[in-house]
């Protein structure tokens, strides 16, 4: 009995998953993507004519923001990297006893809300804060210039608020390297450099994958930072969608853009795959 079913249990264990994302993903897209293609207004009231004009006026229009949101990803994932790859090997290989607290400080900002987070530095970032003083002592930052209001302040807030999702799956990495392959590296010679460009990186490279799309792809949709630590210059693709919809309701227009960043970071993923491989990404290290 048990071997005559035994092929429908793997879709019952796969039948919640694939219910929530029929309920809450393909369709809500399905009815997005038709919105795309309507013309008419909330007033009037929109008729479905497959107004594919809708995508080449939007991309025409805000082609500024959507790059600069794939820049501001692109950075923020890249900062994310360099901090996050020295902190995750210092937990792995150094962390002790303190794995866990150091762990617990990782994850410790999502306590706090996105939004509370993305406020802190507001105040982090004032111009009369310490912090922004002491930039200026140092020379970071000229005299009377400001932190505030600007690409970098955009950038680093993106960058702390997605700063764990790229240490957790690189700590997840380092963690399952086995020891006796860096041991291996040292025995034959190997100095500390040539050891991690040569043996540790590329063993990482799973994590390394997933955090990267762990940052990018919530970076580039992102619009708080923006919205609260920067000003109009720095807007992002999101500020538009979200003004489209709730402010202007020109819903056509804001669904084309959230299709357009959608196949935009599905092109950017696909070649990053290629890259770094496909192994790479599925989470495997094997060659």
């Amino acid at each position: 009995m048990l071997s005559r079913h035994r092929g429908i249990l793997p879709w019952l264990l796969l039948g919640p998953g694939l219910a929530w994302l029929l309920l809450f993903f393909l369709i809500p897209l399905y009815f997005m993507g038709r919105v795309s293609l309507v013309e008419g207004s909330l007033l009037a009231g929109f008729e479905f004519t497959w107004r594919f004009e809708n995508y080449i006026e939007a991309i025409s229009t805000y082609q500024t923001q959507l790059v600069r949101s794939l820049v501001y990803a692109a950075a923020a994932t890249g900062l994310a990297f360099l901090i996050g790859y020295p902190l995750a090997y210092a937990i792995a290989f150094r962390g002790g006893r303190w794995r866990t607290a150091l762990l617990l400080v990782v994850v410790l900002p999502f306590f706090t809300t996105y939004l509370v987070r993305t406020l802190a530095w507001q105040t982090i970032l004032d111009d009369a804060s310490p912090a922004v003083a002491l930039l200026q002592t140092v020379g970071l930052v000229p005299e009377g210039g400001r932190v505030l209001a600007t690409t970098t302040a955009v950038v680093a807030g993106i960058t702390y608020n997605f700063l764990p999702f790229m240490i957790l799956p690189l700590y997840a990495a380092l963690e399952r390297l086995d020891g006796r392959m860096l041991e291996a590296a040292h025995d034959l010679y190997g100095n500390r450099r040539a050891v991690l460009w040569r043996v540790t990186l590329p063993l990482t490279a799973p994590g390394i994958v997933a955090g990267s799309l762990l940052t990018f792809i919530p970076a580039a949709g992102d619009f708080i930072n923006a919205e609260l630590l920067g000003t109009p210059r720095q807007y992002m693709i999101g500020n538009v969608i979200q003004s489209r919809y709730l402010e202007l309701t020109d819903y056509p227009t804001a669904a084309a853009l959230s299709f357009t960043l959608m196949a935009l970071i599905l092109v950017l993923v696909l070649v990053w795959a290629r890259v770094a491989g496909t192994e790479s990404l599925m989470g495997s290290s094997e060659p």
